[in-house]
């Protein structure tokens, strides 16, 4: 049963990722073609206070409402992206709240998933397309322990909240990444709404993992910097879920 805390925490978080879809996204240095979208890394955040069901509903509600008003309009070239958000607060939210096996398994089936998608086929001569779409995700994946051990500890200093935050945020977007790698290895996408051959984007994930690893840890950065007095907040208010370390 949901209580009416939790819809009004769900349906904020929603409208909250609607409003920051309206900004524009942050450039990195070097990198004029790459920005980092606010809304979609701040989903971590979601799983950190609502926990993997709610925040990841909320991530997607406003996921779907943002892409359906202008800029997104509801361009098919967002369609089939529209669960990512949702994916990094599902598997934030997991971790967080002591389900992290779950969590481990839900972002390694992702990127395992890749193997099998035509870019990386046959994976006797197309096995560095894997490698190099998924190098910065598998290490994402294994970040996964040390979060456990921070989760378990108490009074954390606020050095070592920051990076379990961090960590957290890092985790969340690269599982993001990860979905957002397997649906664009996937024919219909690639080549029934983007027109791009198999070479084009075995091209693109080949070059691609040399400059998204450094919008994801900034987006990490972003992410550490919002939950950490946000979640202070929530429980000094008594809202915060608390994490379950019993299932750790």
């Amino acid at each position: 049963m949901i209580s009416s805390k939790e819809i009004a925490l769900t349906a904020s978080f929603a409208a909250l990722y609607v409003i920051i879809s309206f900004l524009p996204g942050i450039p990195v240095i070097g990198l004029p073609t790459l920005s980092i979208q606010l809304e979609a890394s701040i989903a971590s955040v979601f799983g950190i206070v609502l926990g993997p069901y709610l925040g990841a509903l909320a991530a997607f509600l406003g996921t779907v409402i943002a892409w359906l008003l202008p800029p997104g309009s509801g361009s098919p070239f967002g369609l089939p992206f529209l669960l990512n958000p949702a994916i990094n607060a599902f598997v934030v939210g997991l971790v967080y709240t002591g389900k992290w096996k779950r969590g481990f398994a839900v972002f390694a089936a992702i990127i395992t998933a890749f193997i099998f998608l035509p870019p990386s086929q046959p994976l006797t001569k197309y096995y560095y397309v894997a490698v190099l779409a998924n190098w910065d995700k598998a290490v994402a994946l294994l970040m996964i322990f040390p979060v456990v051990y921070l989760i378990k500890k108490d009074n954390l200093s606020p050095t070592l909240t920051f990076v379990l935050y961090f960590l957290l945020g890092f985790i969340g977007n690269q599982a993001d990444g990860a979905l957002g790698n397997a649906i664009f290895a996937t024919p219909i996408v690639y080549n029934g709404i983007w027109q791009l051959t198999t070479d084009t984007v075995r091209y693109l994930f080949i070059v691609s993992p040399f400059y998204y690893p450094i919008a994801r840890l900034i987006a990490a950065i972003i992410v550490a910097i919002i939950a950490m007095p946000l979640v202070e907040a929530l429980k000094n208010i008594g809202w915060h879920f608390p994490k379950d370390t019993s299932k750790i």
